[in-house]
């Protein structure tokens, strides 16, 4: 027999030993995050990238991104791990931005040899916030007394509990700069003349829409993950590679809203009482 049910199977024992594309989905916040939303970190992505990079007979490994950014120093680790596996395996990524890739998560986009994103998606957002609050005031109107012990001078800038000082934002500002300045070279490096906006506007801070991303040299074309995947590689299989959800994320149901996502990347996070002015790629 020729055709019927045995025509499939022979097709689909042929596809099984053929070429592959592996996509690895980055959803949520970079770097710690609270109980039932684990961020994305260098560490919990080390197996799933490894895993995707090694796929047997891969021809692309995919990263699809879903984040409104967060820590500086996770989102650098991870583009340089996702540079690193491709250099060593030679093998081509693609980034797709979905929802969001605001800051972090555009950093991370940056590590891909190309970038998609959908009409819809929110790209960018280039710059660096932190914030805090300022709760002096309320202490004193409480009659609380704040005791405050440090071993160096600067050890506690900008305590939530104490009054602002005009050196401490000056060196918040300067820090600030210092990240910016890296994040914007990252972006020159990798999408180099493809940009086509002034600086002053591309790391604004500002966050950009599908078609006007790929104007201004963000994104390389408007383009949805399983289009351009099965135009570029029409007889890959596509392999989805994933990491275990830990217990905690099973129970409450994983990964951040798609909503709650990119009202995060618009507003900003506020960072918790005991930390103070958080740094955020944002």
């Amino acid at each position: 027999m020729t055709g019927g049910p045995w025509k499939r199977v022979t097709k689909r024992m042929s596809r099984s030993h053929g070429d592959r594309v592996a996509v690895v989905r980055l959803d949520g916040p970079i770097g710690a995050s609270g109980m039932g939303r684990p961020g994305l970190t260098t560490d919990s992505l080390e197996p799933v990238l490894k895993r995707a990079f090694g796929t047997e007979r891969v021809k692309a490994v995919v990263v699809v991104i879903n984040s409104p950014g967060g820590s500086p120093a996770q989102s650098e680790y991870i583009a340089e791990r996702i540079r690193q596996l491709s250099a060593e395996k030679g093998v081509p990524v693609l980034a797709f931005c979905e929802d969001v890739a605001a800051s972090g998560g555009y950093w991370i986009a940056c590590a891909a040899d190309e970038i998609f994103a959908a009409h819809t998606s929110m790209v960018g957002s280039i710059g660096v916030v932190s914030s805090g609050f300022g709760l002096s005031d309320v202490l004193t109107r409480f009659g609380v007394e704040r005791r405050l012990y440090t071993a160096g001078d600067n050890k506690a800038r900008l305590d939530t509990f104490s009054p602002e000082r005009p050196e401490d934002v000056a060196w918040l500002e300067g820090l600030q700069g210092q990240l910016h300045d890296e994040f914007k070279s990252w972006v020159r490096q990798r999408r180099g003349k493809k940009l086509s906006a002034p600086d002053d506007v591309l790391f604004s801070g500002d966050i950009w829409v599908g078609t006007r991303a790929v104007e201004v040299g963000l994104v390389d074309a408007i383009g949805v993950m399983r289009s351009v995947v099965a135009e570029r590689y029409p007889d890959a299989e596509i392999t989805m590679v994933e990491a275990p959800k830990p217990l905690v994320a099973r129970l409450v149901g994983g990964q951040l809203s798609a909503g709650a996502m990119i009202e995060s990347a618009v507003s900003g996070a506020v960072a918790a009482l005991d930390r103070g002015a958080a740094i955020r790629w944002r």
